[in-house]
């Protein structure tokens, strides 16, 4: 029976599965490599199938570093804070590049002389202080960075942007607008939320202080609540006990947005008060700072500090509203017996601000620019490295962020990256040039776990195994001598044709 069966060639060309035939689903493996090496009076005569599925993985994700084409890429504008973070399947980059005017990718090379290391942070006499710092807790409440790479924050999903919501950061504030829109058969606007989950382990009680900013376009005052909350539960499946930023429907029959119910804010202070603090005076003016002390979070290791904003009542279909919160602060006593960091160091901060200014090329490499850099390349030769105006980069591993230097500030960075074909069902799928390089490298996966298994067997499997990836390279390399003709001949080399 043809593998093509029931699929029309107009059902493939006018469809969004172009080029996958050349490829065969892990799932197809698994279920291959039971039926032709499981069995009575084959190979393999009894096996679990969850032992064939985990060493098919383990197949996929080797294979996938050496021997599979690397695919994957993404791209981004880069950003003011001249960091990309690493995509969430990523196990080792290929190339990084920024693209120019016409398309072309320009090639960066990592520096090893800078890093961004952890910033100890010390006293004035500098000792090492090891009180925790507000700054440790609470991230980016000044609203100062994007969502994306100062981390921290994250905010409800933006439903509604259709009928002329919107929420972001704008002017270094927090804001929404609240469109009224037609939900579950009545007129209301969304309740939106953001929110940061933070550590209070060694904190006994919290001061929170906020700015809000409260419209009145529909005839009710709109309401932001910022506050702390212990009950975030992204599942909610009680309401009760739970509840759910990420809702925002309040109409909704079935579990409604809980965004604007002030029992979300399950704490208090330690005179009884609830634990948000409220905006509701609806003269579209940001409010002085408002504090609320001494919230009481000693029986907790984490919450949540949850903002929430709601642009009030209206029988209109077409009024909007917009609040907005800014310099939300966080502060307590505490100290702790580990090290505290500072932020960024200083050698980051130094390399993301410095603009070379020993040459007037705009895209200088950025390192040191005084006298000592006419030393470079004299004693033992130019590093490649410098011997290039493209510019420079260095992945941080335990941030999970790539650092590039300034120069390449609003460009487009492309990352072609390597990748355990693992991440997720739709690409853990195998080339059929390496399909017997799977079959062969989980039956030597199996009977070399086997403990009764004869050692010349899995000797010649494994034999088999390395045959087989072989092949599998070679094949997946896709060798074309015009191709390797054309190239010499861009070489001082004679070819003959």
């Amino acid at each position: 029976m043809a593998l093509l069966d029931n699929t029309t060639q107009r059902a493939y060309y006018q469809g969004g599965d172009q080029g996958n035939y050349q490829f065969v689903s892990l799932e197809d493996i698994i279920n291959q490599f039971m039926i032709i090496y499981v069995g009575e009076e084959k190979i393999i005569s009894k096996a679990k199938r969850t032992d064939v599925a985990f060493h098919a993985q383990r197949a996929l994700a080797e294979l996938s570093f050496d021997t599979f084409k690397s695919v994957k890429s993404q791209e981004i504008e880069l950003p003011p804070s001249l960091t990309m973070m690493l995509p969430h399947d990523y196990v080792g980059y290929t190339k990084i590049c920024w693209s120019d005017g016409s398309g072309i990718k320009r090639p960066l090379y990592p520096t090893k002389h800078t890093s961004n290391p952890f910033n100890i942070l010390q006293d004035d006499d500098k000792t090492y202080d090891f009180t925790i710092p507000s700054t440790a807790v609470l991230i980016n409440g000044d609203f100062s960075q994007n969502f994306g790479q100062s981390g921290g924050w994250i905010s409800s999903p933006h439903h509604g942007s259709q009928s002329g919501s919107a929420l972001g950061i704008v002017n270094g504030q927090y804001e929404w607008t609240h469109a009224t829109q037609s939900l579950s058969g009545s007129y209301s606007g969304r309740h939106f939320a953001i929110w940061q989950e933070i550590n209070v382990s060694e904190i006994e009680t919290l001061t929170l202080s906020a700015k809000g900013l409260s419209s009145n376009a529909s005839g009710t005052a709109g309401i932001v609540r910022v506050g702390i909350s212990t009950i975030v539960d992204f599942n909610q499946i009680d309401p009760t006990t739970g509840y759910d930023p990420n809702r925002t429907n309040p109409s909704l029959p079935n579990l409604p947005s809980r965004n604007l119910d002030p029992t979300i804010y399950d704490t208090q202070t330690l005179g009884g008060a609830p634990g948000y603090i409220e905006f509701n005076a609806g003269d579209n003016t940001l409010s002085a700072a408002t504090e609320l002390a001494d919230i009481d979070v000693s029986a907790f290791t984490t919450v949540h500090i949850v903002v929430v904003s709601s642009g009030g009542q209206s029988t209109s279909s077409s009024a909007n509203s917009t609040n907005a919160v800014d310099d939300i602060v966080l502060t307590f006593d505490a100290d702790t017996n580990n090290l505290q960091s500072s932020g960024n160091s200083d050698t980051w901060t130094d390399y993301l601000g410095n603009v070379s200014n020993a040459t007037s090329d705009a895209k200088a490499y950025n390192y040191d620019s005084d006298v000592r850099d006419i030393y470079l390349g004299q004693r033992h030769g130019i590093e490649p490295s410098h011997a290039q105006s493209n510019g420079s980069f260095y992945i941080d591993d335990l941030k999970g962020l790539i650092h590039f230097s300034s120069n390449i500030s609003g460009k487009t960075v492309v990352l072609d990256y390597i990748s355990d074909s693992l991440g997720t069902d739709a690409e853990m799928k195998v080339h059929k040039f390496a399909e017997e390089a799977m079959y062969k490298w989980i039956l030597h996966a199996i009977l070399s776990t086997r403990i009764n298994t004869q050692e010349y067997i899995i000797q010649r499997f494994k034999k088999e195994r390395f045959a087989a990836i072989r092949q599998a390279k070679l094949r997946l390399s896709n060798i074309k001598l015009e191709e390797i003709a054309q190239i010499l001949r861009g070489k001082s080399k004679w070819i003959k044709h």
